[in-house]
């Protein structure tokens, strides 16, 4: 089974182009941190509510990701809440996206392609080899908010960051969207996580707003 980070990252992917798929600003980090934290909380590492993000079990997993969360959060004395770690383990996992990319490699899923740009810099993109996970999670999904069947934790997650990173046309046509948009939102705030990674990715299209404001307003010199 693909954990979430990964499960979320293929949705976030074009399949045949293989790159990824616009979506604002630091969306995908968080998306893909907050993935991680549901991950631990449903491993029963990390306890949440509206105030604080809580580590109750730091025994290593085995996965190098995974246990590099469990300690950042266990180094820091004071109890913060999700959207705090949402953004702080954001920071400072390096090469996040890279190193989810280079296991669904390993795994068969993803195929790595370079690709030349203007002759002389290369770049590399990721294809999906056999979409039949792809398939498979948005299928679920799909199930789930067009039956309204009573969704599953994991899609639970799935769905409240795939509004937050404006990837819901990446499952449903554009007259599925109107029938669907009130459920979706519904599903959403079930997750405190998923609610953090939406958090603070509104706070960083405020900042970057207002910054845009400053800089149209202020007077030529």
């Amino acid at each position: 089974m693909l954990n979430f980070a990964e499960e979320f990252l293929l949705l976030a992917l074009d399949d045949e182009k293989g790159y990824i798929i616009n979506m604002p600003l630091m969306s995908l980090e968080y998306g893909l941190t907050g993935a991680i934290l549901m991950d631990l909380a449903l491993m029963n590492k990390i306890d949440t509510d509206l105030k604080n993000l809580i580590l109750v079990d730091d025994s290593p997993t085995g996965d190098e990701i995974f246990d590099n969360a469990i300690d950042m959060i266990r180094k820091y004395p004071d109890s913060k809440d999700a959207k705090y770690w949402v953004r702080e383990i954001g920071k400072q996992f390096e090469n996040l996206k890279d190193s989810l990319i280079e296991r669904l490699v390993e795994k068969g899923i993803l195929k790595k392609v370079e690709k030349k740009i203007l002759w002389v810099f290369s770049k590399r993109r990721y294809p999906i080899i056999d979409n039949k996970e792809e398939k498979e999670v948005k299928t679920r999904i799909r199930k789930t908010i067009l039956n309204n069947d009573i969704p599953d934790p994991r899609d639970i997650v799935l769905i409240s960051l795939i509004k937050t990173c404006n990837m819901i046309d990446e499952i449903f046509t554009s007259e599925e969207k109107k029938v669907v948009k009130e459920r979706i939102d519904q599903i959403a705030k079930m997750d405190l996580i998923g609610q953090a990674v939406s958090n603070a990715v509104n706070e960083i299209q405020r900042m970057v707003t207002s910054a845009v404001a400053s800089v149209m307003v202020r007077p030529m010199p």
